[in-house]
This record gives C-alpha cells, structure tokens and sequence, in this order.
C-alpha cells in the first residue's frame, strides 16, 4: 500500500533511504508517522528504525544536508534525533519513488519553510520488571519491534529499502483497525498494559485524539490494570492529560478515565464530582458531565489548554459545598472560593506550573459566577468596574468560560443567557472606555505617598492606597492623576498626616 507523503517529506525519506543503503543496513518507517498519513493527519515528526545502529544511520542521514543539523544521540538506548530546519534540494537527487518524481520536487520559496524531527533506533526487543516501565532491551528484527510496539495501529511499517521502497508491513491488520477506528493491542493487552502501564493512558488519549473506541478486550485490560499506573512518573501522567484537554472533545477521553478506574488513581476530586442526589424529589444535575460539557464547549472556542483546566475545575468545590436545604432544595455556596483555593493544591499534585498560568486558572474558578449576577437589572456601574478590575487581562478569557458553562438542554434558557452575557460584555465595553480599568495600575503608587508626607512603608500607606482603588471602583472620583492625587491629600489628613515641603 502507497501513502500520501509531501514533496517534502519524500525528499526526506529518499535521503534516508541512500543513507541506509550506503550503510547496507534495512530501515522502515514506523509508528504514527504511517498511522497519520494513512488517516489523513497533519505530521511533523518521523521514527526511523533500522536493522542495525541507528545512531550510525542518523549521523549518515545528518551529512546528506546542508547546512549539516546536530545530531542528539542517546548511546544507552542506542537512539539518535535530528531537526531538519530547512534544507536544499541536490541537483543529481533521484528520487525512489520513481512514479512520483514530480511529487519531491522542492521549490525554492519553500525550502526553508519545513521543520521535522527524525528519530532513529536500531530494532529491539523488550523484556520487562514488573516495579518498572522501563524494559530491557536487545537487538531483534523488524518482527520483534513491531511486537513491542503499543497499538496494532502504531505498529504499522513502510519499508525505506530499495527492493521494495514504499511497501507496508502490517502483520496486526493495523489498517483494518484505522479503517474500524479501534484501540487495541497488538499482543496481550493484559501483557501489554502491565509491561508499560502509561500505554494504558495513551490508549486513552488516542482514542479522544483520533475519535476512536478501545475495543472490549483492551479496556476491560486497562480496568484489571489501573492500579499499575502507580508506577508511572506523575509528570508522564500529567503530559497525557494534558493532550487529552487538548482533544477536539475532551470529554471522551475524561469519560474514559473515569469508566476504567484510572481517574479515581491520578485525579480523584473529580470523580467526587459524579452523581446526582434526590431529597423529597428534589436533585441536582451530575456536576460530572456537566463539567465534560463544559470543557467540550470551551474547546469548541479556543485551543488555550490553561482556559481548558479552568473549565475542568471551574466547580470542583461543588461536592465539598454541597447541602439540602429545606423548602430549597441542593445549593453550594461559595463554591467558586473553595474552589480557587484547591486550584493551587491539585496542580501541585498534578505537577502543573505553579506561576501565572495557575494563578489565572484560579482566578477564573473564583470569578466564575461573577458575570451571571450582572445579567440582573439595576446593576451599578460600580459592580462592573470591580469584575474588570479583578478579572484584569483575564476577563474575555472569563466571558468564554461564563458562555460555556450553559449546559442546559432548553434552547430558550441557552439563548437567554447568552443575550444577557452580551449585555454584560456591552456593559463592560462602557465603562471600561471611560474608566480604563481592565489591567489597572493605581494613579498614586505607594512610593508617592510616602514620599509626600515622609513615612515610612506600613499601614498608612495601605490605608491610603485602597482608600484610593475604592474610591474608582466606587465611581466617586474618576481613574485619573489628578483626582487621585487629590483624594490622596483628604484621605492622609483624615489620618492626621501632613505633607512635608
């Protein structure tokens, strides 16, 4: 079977392939590299393995460019890469795809516009510990790395070799499970999970990607294995958790995690947020697939993975606040605060940055019901200057979350809400043109202050600062020099300080 490759990409491959042959070693394109040009994906990266050294080929594949890329060589794993930034097409270059010669021709304007990573390694076999995902491992043939490989469609392979440049090897029907859009291993899944446990997260994580099922032997060995995700680094946890909120619906892959057992291991908030309870007839919507829905709808408006985490977590207080009242029914008050403070904690656990990324997402968790109770009428402008005072950078960021946290089913109630977060923004956009408040800076630094009446930093000068805030968010004196400047003056006298001269 023929895949699709680029001009670009053929270019690449045929100077592998000389390479190889120069060496008179076998070497095959193998892994997602086949898998996405059989689907249809975009690729950016290639794994090359060889019947022989594979960092001896990546060097030899190195010489072939110009300018000549660094090479990254690993000698205890016996893996090389190289990142092709640009290269330029040789004159006397006759391409192996003899049928498609027109296709690696390379244009000019072109040749600096390409960036991809080649990785190289000799063919192995694996042997495993159980205490540990790292295997042992020896040379072997084509036949033994495809065995070791995690899924019948990562195992596919195209032959680089000149008798036979361009065929496919697929002894797992790897392309009957593209065409199927199936998850499964290629041996034991049993084996396969318990050998390499994160394998049981990547299948996760393809399966949102690609939109594809695990099929039934596969997941229910991924249900017998969760506990051996133990062993697997949080941070190698965390990196595909993070490319499943990256999935065009993340959902599926959180439902996933959840339905297997490994979410209640690596994530257990949020599996406290699954369920609805009735008291006298009265329940609450499970907050679980509220919140999937909640990520999916995010997702379908921005790429921005912090602003996916802070819909993921936007009401991971809720079991923590839940409470029946009589005559009422279920609330959970203050669960945007609780909410915030757990932020910090469970990127901690999770590994996640704990700098202004977080800080952002907690910001969002806190200030996620803020807009809602400025869709009621009668609303000062005084209430507005405060959530764009406190959202700062983050209030569109805000807006999107607010939008997206309408799960209802009703089409008036969404189209309801959605006209009132409009006048929100509307309302916003006013007052921001005159007050100016969205990253605000205070018109009177506290250098000034003490600096004027001679003290030193301490409470006064606290004192006067927020005198001074409150009073702009109040609408009392205009966000400007001057008046601060002035309000200043009233406010250190009420506090019996005198200017110095």
């Amino acid at each position: 079977m023929d895949i699709q490759c680029t001009g670009k990409e053929l270019f690449i491959l045929n100077k592998i392939a000389k390479a190889a042959e120069e060496l008179n070693v076998e070497c095959y394109l193998i892994g997602g590299f086949v898998r996405d040009k059989i689907i249809g994906r975009p690729t950016k990266d290639a794994d090359i393995v060889c019947l022989g050294d594979g960092i001896a080929l990546a060097h030899k594949v190195a010489e072939r460019f110009k300018p000549k890329p660094a090479v990254a060589f690993f000698k205890t794993f016996g893996t090389a890469q190289i990142k092709i930034h640009s290269f330029f097409k040789d004159q006397d270059e006759i391409p192996l795809f003899h049928d498609r010669e027109e296709e690696s021709i390379i244009e000019d304007s072109d040749a600096d516009k390409l960036s991809f990573e080649i990785e190289f390694v000799g063919a192995r076999k694996e042997s495993y510990n159980r205490d540990s995902r790292k295997p042992m491992v020896a040379p072997g043939t084509l036949e033994d790395d495809q065995n070791r490989r995690d899924f019948t469609i990562n195992a596919l392979a195209v032959s680089l070799n000149q008798q036979n440049f361009g065929k496919l090897v697929d002894p797992f029907n790897g392309i009957k499970d593209i065409e199927r859009g199936v998850i499964q291993t290629p041996l034991q899944p049993a084996e396969t999970f318990s050998d390499d446990p994160l394998r049981m997260m990547r299948a996760i994580r393809f399966a949102t990607q690609l939109e594809f099922i695990i099929a039934y032997d596969t997941f229910e060995a991924i249900k017998q294995n969760a506990e051996r995700i133990s062993i697997v680094s949080q941070e190698r946890i965390t990196d595909e958790l993070n490319k499943i909120m990256l999935c065009r619906k993340p959902s599926i892959g959180f439902d996933l995690l959840s339905k297997s057992g490994l979410l209640q291991l690596i994530f257990p908030q949020m599996m406290l947020l699954h369920g609805a309870e009735y008291v006298d007839g009265k329940g609450h919507k499970d907050n679980f697939y509220h919140t999937l829905q909640v990520i999916d709808n995010i997702a379908e408006k921005t790429n921005d993975l912090w602003l996916r985490w802070a819909a993921l977590l936007h009401d991971i207080a809720k079991p923590a606040t839940k409470r029946f009242e009589e005559g009422h029914g279920w609330t959970f008050h203050g669960h945007e605060v609780v909410g915030a403070r757990m932020v910090p904690k469970i990127f901690s656990k999770l590994k996640l940055p704990l700098n202004e990324k977080m800080k952002m997402v907690q910001k969002l968790v806190a200030l996620h019901l803020r807009p809602i109770s400025l869709t009621k009428e009668n609303i000062t402008d005084s209430a507005v200057r405060r959530l764009l005072f406190e959202a700062g950078e983050d209030i569109d960021a805000l807006m999107l979350l607010c939008e997206a946290d309408i799960t209802s089913k009703n089409k008036y109630k969404v189209k309801r809400y959605l006209q009132n977060f409009e006048m929100v923004r509307q309302r916003m956009k006013e007052v921001e043109e005159t007050d100016h408040l969205r990253n605000w800076q205070p018109p009177v630094t506290g250098e000034l202050i003490m600096q004027k009446f001679g003290i030193p930093p301490g409470r006064n000068v606290g004192i006067i600062k927020d005198a001074i805030r409150e009073a702009i968010l109040d609408g009392i004196i205009p966000n400007d020099y001057h008046a601060a400047y002035m309000f200043m003056l009233e406010k250190a006298k009420s506090l019996g300080l005198q200017a110095v001269e």
